[in-house]
């Protein structure tokens, strides 16, 4: 068999064997987590406010905020609940719009809704985040603050849209929900707008299995996403000598238990370890590419802030992307095309069915048919089309702590031997 022929028509696959998969965090869980569990479980004080002043809630609050040199953190029981404790420590309610990008998982949006928001939703561009060309055009009197999205551990193009959302006044969201330890010219992301929020899902950087947080350096705002997160914590905090500059106010509970704090707290000392391991791993798979023929990688602004998980091209059009897709599958390779029709991925616009059709959780049509709401925010499955023309066309190569240097190169040699052929 001619080694040069593509495996699809018969060739030799450049890999052979199947490369390992895996998570971030999860794969690497060992007895540190374990400890940690069973000596939570052990002193029998799982609850979030215990006998001891600084339980491991506490002292995952104050470890991540130094990780992230930000004054407050505030930990929740999931990104999503971070997204919500964020948009409500800015302020964002009913008779507002948040502007959002098409490319996001749907708790983004869905987050928006639960504060009495209207979500709008915006276009992305090359870089996979929110295109500021699109945000600009979708800004109305009633728009609030802009959710910027960090997508697949790559930074959205930060300086862009701050710059945007200072010249109409408008507040800052950065959900990093996937993109923890990421960073933008030296600084973490989420600390360039009003608010950040991680997610410690089980997909995440690093993982408690679920989990959140809340991080800003505004001290109103972290006093509103704590209220947010616990209606009773003036009564949890009343004999620690806390003094709140806000009235507290009646919100959801989003606590979360000390045993994923005590998991949330081993797994951000190994954050490094898996940082430092994802990205090597991406930069020897783009050191190793040729130049492109048929596709153009994904816009990176700052290489070196990227968390390293995930690598994209854009493939030039949606039949040869599906082309490159199923070559690539027979090279070896594992990938993810991002949008393929009948899939129903929650992380594309066009698949937020509740969101379309505005399915409220109340018969009065909340929040778009909120007396407050003066604004009249329409929404399509083709509303936003460059959205699904460059996902359609994307192609995602995912990095894990089980992978190793030598197959992030074959993958890259992979990919070099199908653009060859079909470019």
């Amino acid at each position: 068999m001619d080694v040069g022929k593509l495996a699809i028509d018969g060739g030799l696959p450049v890999i052979e064997s199947p490369i390992s998969s895996g998570v971030s965090g999860p794969s690497i869980i060992g007895e540190e987590e374990v400890s940690a569990v069973s000596e939570v479980l052990f002193k029998q004080e799982l609850f979030r406010y215990n006998d001891d002043n600084e339980g491991q809630g506490e002292l995952f609050e104050q470890e991540a905020a130094k990780f992230l040199n930000v004054k407050y953190a505030v930990m929740v029981n999931s990104g999503t609940s971070a997204l919500v404790c964020a948009l409500t420590g800015i302020g964002a309610g009913p008779g507002d719009e948040v502007i959002v990008p098409g490319y996001t998982y749907i708790s983004t949006a869905a987050a928006v809704i639960a504060v009495g928001a209207v979500p709008v939703i915006a276009e992305i561009d090359e870089s996979f985040g929110l295109d500021p060309k699109d945000v600009e055009a979708k800004i109305t009197d009633y728009t609030k603050a802009i959710v910027i999205v960090h997508m697949r551990g790559v930074p959205a193009k930060i300086d862009e849209l701050v710059k945007l959302a200072r010249k109409y006044n408008l507040k800052i969201v950065e959900d990093c929900c996937q993109c923890v330890g990421g960073q933008y010219k030296g600084k973490s992301v989420g600390t360039f707008g009003d608010v950040g929020a991680w997610s410690l899902n089980y997909f995440k950087t690093i993982t408690a299995g679920e989990g959140g947080l809340t991080y800003t350096n505004d001290r109103d705002i972290y006093e509103r996403a704590r209220f947010a997160a616990d209606p009773g914590l003036p009564m949890w905090t009343y004999n620690r000598g806390v003094e709140w500059q806000n009235e507290p106010f009646p919100r959801q509970t989003y606590r979360p238990s000390e045993v994923l704090a005590a998991i949330a707290r081993v797994q951000l000392d190994k954050i490094e370890v898996i940082l430092d391991h994802q990205r090597r791993l991406k930069n020897i798979f783009l050191e190793n590419l040729d130049e492109a023929k048929g596709y153009s990688l994904q816009y990176v602004e700052d290489p070196e802030g990227d968390t390293g998980v995930s690598a994209s091209i854009i493939v030039e059009d949606k039949e040869l992307a599906r082309g490159y897709s199923l070559a690539l599958e027979a090279e070896g390779v594992p990938l993810a095309s991002i949008y393929n029709d009948g899939f129903p991925d929650r992380h594309i616009y066009s698949y937020w069915d509740s969101i379309l059709e505005k399915r409220s959780p109340h018969p009065t049509g909340y929040p778009w048919k909120d007396p407050s709401y003066k604004g009249n925010v329409q929404y399509s499955k083709d509303m936003c089309p460059q959205t699904l023309s460059l996902l359609g066309r994307s192609l995602r190569f995912d990095f894990n702590m089980n992978m190793s240097v030598e197959d992030a190169r074959l993958m890259a040699i992979a990919i070099n031997k199908v653009d060859t052929a079909l470019g």
